[in-house]
């Protein structure tokens, strides 16, 4: 299993918390049709393509997780595959900070399902890239080997999860 290091580990820390405190403000009923029940649980990302190929903004292994809980919330976070050099001091530098965050992803907020379109909408409250799209809208799958795999309907990316148990 790879490190995710410092960074990492704090980001995970900040997104948990944020999770476990939209959660409970929001009050959000989760779905309880079979397709939605089906996404609850904790996935690890397998790869990521992009038109078919490795991307190469995330590396040939990104590591990632992906949550879905059956108050209909959910947390993403992907770091890419790429060697991270240690940091010279105690205080990032611009430049270290900027690399450290360059081609991660990382948000959380709530979800819906729609089921005639296949899609799944993840409804971002929070967002390490700001000013990006609140809403973001997926083609989803279910896979053979408890797999699920996301689509961006706006892209030619492929994210291929697998459930963790």
């Amino acid at each position: 299993m790879r490190k995710i290091g410092y960074l990492g580990t704090i980001l995970c820390v900040v997104v948990a918390i944020a999770l476990i405190s939209a959660s409970s403000a929001s009050g959000q009923v989760g779905t309880s049709s079979d397709t939605a029940k089906r996404f609850i649980g904790t996935w690890r990302l397998v790869s990521i393509t992009s038109n078919g190929q490795t991307d190469p903004s995330r590396g040939p292994h990104p590591t990632g997780m992906i949550y879905y809980d059956d108050t209909g919330h959910m947390a993403v976070q992907i770091i890419p595959d790429r060697a991270r050099p240690k940091y010279a001091g105690s205080e990032l530098t611009p430049d270290e900070a900027k690399a450290a965050i360059s081609g991660y992803t990382a948000y959380f907020g709530t979800y819906t399902i729609d089921e005639r379109a296949r899609t799944v909408t993840h409804h971002r409250m929070g967002n390490i890239s700001p000013g990006a799209a609140v809403d973001v809208v997926r083609r989803y799958e279910f896979a053979p080997g408890d797999r699920l795999v996301l689509r961006p309907v706006e892209g030619r990316n492929e994210l291929t999860w697998e459930r963790i148990k």
